[in-house]
């Protein structure tokens, strides 16, 4: 008998998934060092965060499974001066237990494919505490390491670095955008 993993689904979020999100990224907060923040965001800020991404037309995705929203990701532009208007910067988390099932894998592919479409040149990964694990990620996704900026960070006593990342889009820098 072969047992077979059950389905996971990326789609885009919709604003009913926002208490699953931020639940996933509440345990991130608390109990990880990839995420900077001290203090979970409310439900509240959530919602707004994912309301904000999804007004600039950038996607905000969910991964799902058998019902129940097991990962997610979303681009935010890189920097607002115009000049990077061709940049994005990933973020994707998954629920805790679910590492190394490939989910992440499944959101950030998703991420690079309607970011190349888009027609953004470039996408960034700013990942807190250079962890291995995401880091890994998406050099397997194709993201190269661009830096490492030490010790910027101060974490559940200690500090902490930050890794940068970097994956060409479409033509990258060959071409003039359009």
């Amino acid at each position: 008998m072969t047992l077979t993993q059950p389905v996971v689904l990326i789609r885009d979020s919709l604003e009913a998934d926002v208490v699953a999100i931020q639940e996933i990224y509440a345990h991130h907060v608390l109990h990880g060092t990839a995420s900077f923040e001290l203090t979970p965001p409310t439900l509240d800020d959530m919602r707004q965060r994912r309301a904000d991404v999804v007004a600039k037309n950038l996607p905000y995705l969910v991964a799902e499974q058998n019902g129940v929203v097991v990962g997610y990701a979303y681009v935010t532009l890189y920097r607002p001066r115009p000049a990077y208007r061709f940049t994005v910067e990933d973020s994707v988390y998954v629920r805790d237990g679910l590492a190394g099932q490939g989910i992440g894998s499944l959101l950030l592919a998703e991420i690079i494919k309607i970011c190349t479409a888009k027609g953004y040149r470039q996408l960034m990964a700013v990942v807190g505490d250079a962890s291995p694990p995401s880091v890994s990620l998406h050099e397997r996704n194709g993201f190269t390491l661009a830096g490492t900026f030490k010790a910027v960070g101060y974490k559940f006593g200690a500090w902490r670095d930050t890794a940068m990342l970097q994956r060409s889009l479409g033509d990258g820098d060959l071409t003039d955008p359009i």
